[in-house]
C-alpha cells in the first residue's frame, strides 16, 4: 500500500508542476476526456521512472557531491534534484513517453514543487505499515 500512496503522490506532483510551469510538459491532448485518458497512465509511468532514478541514481550523484553539498550548505540538493527531474525527462523521451523538461529553471522549480506536493500529501495521508 505505502508504494501505491507513494506513486500516486509523486504522479500529483509531477501534475501539478507541468500545471504551474510551461516548460514542462506532456505531448497530446490538451484538453477534456482524451487528455485524461492520455496523461493519467503517462503520469504514473513517469512518477515510476523519477522513483528509480532516485533511488539508483540520486544516491550516487549526492555521494560524489558531498563537498559540493557542504559548501553550499545544502543548496546543491536542489541542483541534484533538478539534475534528476532532467534525467527522468530526457529517460522518458527515450523510451517514447511524451514527457518533456525544458531547461535547468524549469527543472529547478518543478522539483521543489514535485517535493513539495509529496511532502503534503505525506502530511495529509497517515500510513498504518
Amino acid at each position: 500500500m505505502r508504494f501505491v500512496t507513494w506513486l500516486l503522490t509523486t504522479a500529483a506532483g509531477v501534475a501539478v508542476a507541468t500545471w504551474l510551469f510551461g516548460g514542462i510538459y506532456f505531448t497530446g491532448p490538451s484538453s477534456g476526456q482524451a487528455e485524461l485518458n492520455h496523461k493519467i497512465p503517462l503520469l504514473l509511468l513517469v512518477a515510476l521512472i523519477l522513483g528509480l532514478v532516485s533511488s539508483f541514481v540520486r544516491p550516487v550523484v549526492t555521494f560524489f557531491s558531498i563537498p559540493f553539498i557542504i559548501v553550499t550548505l545544502g543548496l546543491f540538493l536542489l541542483v541534484i534534484n533538478a539534475l534528476m527531474l532532467m534525467l527522468t525527462a530526457w529517460i522518458a523521451g527515450g523510451v517514447g513517453i511524451g514527457f518533456h523538461v525544458d531547461g535547468f529553471w524549469n527543472a529547478l522549480w518543478g522539483s521543489v514543487v514535485i517535493t513539495l506536493v509529496n511532502w503534503g500529501t505525506a502530511a495529509l495521508v497517515k500510513d498504518d505499515d
